[in-house]
């Protein structure tokens, strides 16, 4: 079982940054495949970016060369840095575990880009 625990959303201006953290729990967050989705309201959750267990990374187009997956094994956790934000970033932004067929979500954090 893998707790995953967001944090680091907030309100930020357009072009602004903010860096979301997903702590994880348990042992074995090496292995872990992650990702990082988000939901604005009234559309479907997308993906945005993932991270594989060996590093390799990847974006939707929507945020590629403005966002930055990264992730700490020591520390258990996978990072969003958010750069040039815009007002169509405004979401709720979810972290993703995966490993085979097993799949846990953290509970959301919620970032808003407006002036």
């Amino acid at each position: 079982q893998v707790q995953l625990v967001e944090s680091g959303g907030g309100l930020e201006q357009p072009g602004g940054s903010l860096r979301l953290s997903c702590a994880a729990s348990g042992s074995s967050f090496s292995i872990y495949h992650m990702r990082w989705y988000r939901q604005a309201p009234g559309k479907q959750r997308e993906l945005i970016a993932a991270i594989t267990s060996s590093g390799s990374t990847n974006y939707a187009d929507s945020v590629k060369g403005r966002f930055t997956i990264s992730r700490d094994n020591a520390k258990n956790t996978v990072y969003l840095q958010m750069n040039s934000l815009k007002p169509e970033d405004t979401a709720v932004y979810y972290c993703y575990a995966a490993l085979g067929l097993n799949y846990y979500w953290g509970q959301g954090t919620q970032v808003t880009v407006s002036s």
